[in-house]
């Protein structure tokens, strides 16, 4: 009998300064076509997680940063925990995990094999949890109706253990400076995941440079036409010498004017770069600790690959494929609507504007794909896969994989000896 396929996504969770701390993996089992995708936590699928980080390397896609894994009891108990990376991971104990003296005992042993333990969706202290309340080192808490009293509530209650209170589900700006206000260190949810849209806001100078240099490129003005407008931004300049020096963008010389940061990234890549400053903005130091930067990078490259996975690949939408995955953010990034957005870009290509638009379209079907994946709308992905004849769950799961890779380069500095 064939294994059920595993879909997998993330999560990010970020700490008070708005910076990546790590992950949630998601994976997700496909019964069937039919039906949600479900969490399966038995042996099985506790072989299929522990294979994603061999087959799919998920250790280099999230370059450095923290693995969280939610563990239900039959994985609780598995061998297979053994394998997976201890100083990486932090283990989700489920709250649907009855606390008997044996969970308190595994737990103990992975604690001292070097696992870090969080608590998920805890919603009171109870003489049942008090155990697994002195072995964790995060706390997870859902913010539900009644979420600001809750979460005061246990933020005080919380002050005698030594754990680190992480506020899920935070979709407003009002609860995440709540909950910051209340002592907690991390932070999850739609609010970061998945950007609501927001109006009223104009394009500061910067962002205005940014625009413009697009529609230059796009319509193929020269180097010394593109050289003069980066003049006009002081802080955007900089940011294009220091990624053009970095490993990300490919190039091993030390880059000393604008023309030739321009010339050696060529065409292609420079309007990448800018496509993905929107989202950085000019003076940001620390692509790689970006958090919508990384998003945004993700979703560019996995919509480019999904084009160039295709039989046969289609080379002459990639490009165009990357460019709807940026720019299908920046409604929640500028505060603007698309229609906005799209009046100051009037040269898109139709198929772009298409899929921004309407999701219609070889690029909106595939831009459907991936906010699904995103956004955790598991029952959505058969219907949306089975539109996208012969791309398989295992490849889209590969380029997944592949796109986070590729995001997590973004802004590292060149080896030394590597001028």
């Amino acid at each position: 009998m064939a294994s059920s396929p595993i879909y997998l996504g993330r999560q990010p969770i970020l700490d008070r300064q708005g910076q990546l701390h790590g992950y949630e993996l998601l994976f997700r089992c496909a019964q069937s076509p039919d039906r949600a995708l479900v969490l399966d936590d038995s042996a099985a699928t506790a072989t299929v997680i522990t294979n994603a980080f061999s087959e799919l390397s998920l250790g280099n896609a999230l370059d450095g940063h923290k693995m969280f894994i939610n563990v239900g009891e039959e994985l609780l108990f598995s061998e297979a925990l053994e394998f997976l990376p201890t100083t990486r991971v932090v283990l989700e104990i489920l709250e649907t995990i009855e606390i008997t003296p044996a969970v308190v005992e595994r737990c103990k042993a992975l604690k001292a094999r070097g696992f870090a333990l969080a608590l998920d969706d805890l919603l009171e202290i109870t003489p049942a949890n008090q155990p697994l309340l002195n072995l964790a080192d995060i706390i997870k808490i859902p913010l539900l109706q009644d979420w600001e009293n809750q979460a005061a509530l246990l933020a005080h209650q919380l002050q005698a253990y030594p754990v680190q209170l992480l506020a899920e589900r935070v979709e407003t700006l009002d609860q995440y400076r709540k909950c910051t206000a209340l002592g907690y260190q991390l932070f999850q949810g739609y609010f970061f995941a998945r950007p609501a849209l927001l109006q009223g806001r104009k394009l500061n100078q910067d962002r205005l440079t940014l625009v413009t240099l697009l529609n230059q490129i796009l319509d193929d003005a020269d180097t010394p036409v593109l050289e003069r407008t980066f003049k006009t931004a002081p802080g955007l300049s900089v940011n294009l010498l220091r990624l053009t020096n970095s490993v990300a963008a490919g190039c091993h010389a030390q880059i000393a004017s604008l023309r030739h940061a321009i010339t050696l990234l060529g065409r292609k890549q420079l309007q990448r770069w800018l496509q993905l400053l929107l989202f950085s903005g000019p003076h940001t130091q620390n692509l790689a600790r970006n958090p919508l930067l990384q998003l945004a990078a993700t979703r560019a490259r996995l919509m480019e690959t999904l084009m160039l996975a295709q039989t046969p690949p289609d080379r002459s939408l990639a490009d165009q494929a990357f460019m709807v995955g940026i720019m299908s953010l920046t409604p929640a990034l500028l505060e603007m609507s698309m229609e906005e957005i799209l009046t100051q870009l009037s040269n898109l290509p139709p198929l772009v504007r298409e899929a921004l638009l309407a999701h219609t379209g070889p690029l909106g079907k595939r831009l459907r794909l991936v906010e699904a994946l995103e956004w955790d709308e598991e029952e959505r992905l058969p219907a949306l896969l089975a539109e996208l004849p012969g791309l398989r769950q295992e490849t889209l799961n590969d380029l997944l994989c592949g796109a986070m890779s590729w995001a997590a380069t973004l802004g590292q500095p060149a080896p030394s000896g590597e001028d």
